[in-house]
């Protein structure tokens, strides 16, 4: 009988402002609960059963007696607010030092560097979000050929190309460049490939987007490949962590796509991890001020969650959570500094247990690796034992 572990990270759904959001100009964030205010209230109705409406305070999601899960929320010990940052934490890495990031642009002798590497000059080098510098800068890029490249208040160095002015090959080996300069001082978590089509006017963003990012240290994804067992990326698990311990990787253009390839391998036979990562939450609305279709998409998740939950045998455990905030209700597009959701689920497991405020994400690898049998020594306290039944 197969023995499981399913992560599915709703990125960016935060639960509410840390006690340092401060430090991150992000005070008053609170992703799920704004975006239920702001739309009238979700219907989360099989999340809410696992028990989300007993973590905090939801519009439309009111706490249950008897949540069929164990619920709770997470504050990341890592400084930062960034997807890098977030899923390694979740797999037992805990940075002592945050990405650098670049709220004024790369410095010019880095962007000389890296134009003398790819043959050409480059537009942009600015913070800014990815749907607007397209607008401002893809004409220019047309009639030039130079790439776009901009940042924003994560640890990303974003490379934005017309797919048939420079082909994805010719785009991607420009970040593999890019990310082979970005070292000591200027490692940033990601290099990012942002490609687009159309013309002027109506340029938009493909799914051929590509993350490179820093390879991690030793992880939780690591010792469960070095056991001999699965590590099953779906949606950017894969490029988050560099491929480092991942067996196998499915590729996803949206959330649903990512539901129906977790759903494929979920009814595979196989021991360990499945790490998936539906990214629609925060690439699409969360950054782009768009709560109603943060909320319609919450809803199109919680409406296919029972098709995944139908899937879970025996002795499979879920874990739903999230990486970090992006509240589309604050004038900021930038990602918030937030709690997440902790929402666990097994066939087998004591439900309705409050896990209280965990101190780090990482407790969801040592929680991982207890149910798993893995010999663990990263950073988290597990809550297995909380959840086994006596």
């Amino acid at each position: 009988m197969s023995r499981r572990a399913i992560v599915i990270v709703l990125d960016s759904m935060g639960v509410g402002e840390c006690p340092d959001s401060c430090l991150y100009c992000d005070q008053g964030s609170n992703t799920l609960a704004n975006t239920a205010k702001a739309v009238g209230g979700l219907c989360l109705s099989h999340m809410q059963e696992l028990g989300l409406g007993n973590i905090l305070d939801v519009m439309g999601v009111a706490a249950v007696a008897e949540p069929r899960g164990a619920y709770g929320k997470m504050q990341e010990k890592s400084p930062g607010k960034d997807t890098t940052t977030g899923h390694w934490e979740l797999m037992g890495l805990v940075l002592a030092q945050a990405f650098p990031t670049y709220p004024e642009g790369f410095p010019a002798e880095l962007i000389a560097r890296f134009e003398q590497q790819i043959g050409c000059k480059t537009l942009g080098n600015v913070v800014a979000s990815g749907t607007e510098i397209i607008k401002e800068l893809g004409s220019e890029h047309v009639r030039t050929g130079y790439p776009i490249v901009y940042t924003s208040a994560d640890s990303v160095f974003q490379i934005a190309a017309h797919e048939e002015i420079i082909p994805l090959e010719n785009l991607y080996q420009y970040c593999r460049i890019a990310r082979e300069l970005l070292r000591e001082e200027h490692a940033v978590g990601r290099v990012i490939a942002r490609p687009f089509i159309g013309e002027e006017g109506n340029f938009v963003r493909t799914a051929n987007r590509h993350d490179f990012s820093k390879e991690p240290d030793i992880t939780l994804l690591d010792k469960i490949k070095k056991s001999g067992q699965a590590v099953i990326g779906i949606g950017k698990i894969k490029d988050i962590f560099a491929g480092r311990g991942v067996t196998e990787s499915h590729f996803t253009i949206n959330n649903q796509d990512g539901i129906d390839k977790i759903m494929q391998v979920l009814q595979k036979d196989f021991n360990g991890l499945l790490f998936a990562n539906l990214v629609d939450f925060d690439q699409l609305y969360g950054h782009r001020n768009d709560p109603h279709g943060y909320a319609r998409a919450l809803e199109e998740f919680d409406q296919r969650l029972p098709e995944i939950m139908k899937l879970l045998g025996p002795q499979d455990v879920l874990i739903i959570t999230a990486d970090h905030g992006c509240d589309p209700t604050t004038v900021s597009t930038d990602h918030s500094r937030e709690y997440v959701p902790l929402l666990v689920y097994g066939r087998e497991l004591q439900p309705g247990v409050n896990l209280g405020c965990r101190e780090t994400f990482a407790d969801v690898a040592a929680t991982i690796a207890e149910h798993l049998g893995i010999i663990y020594n990263l950073a988290g306290e597990s809550f297995y034992s909380c959840l086994v039944k006596k």
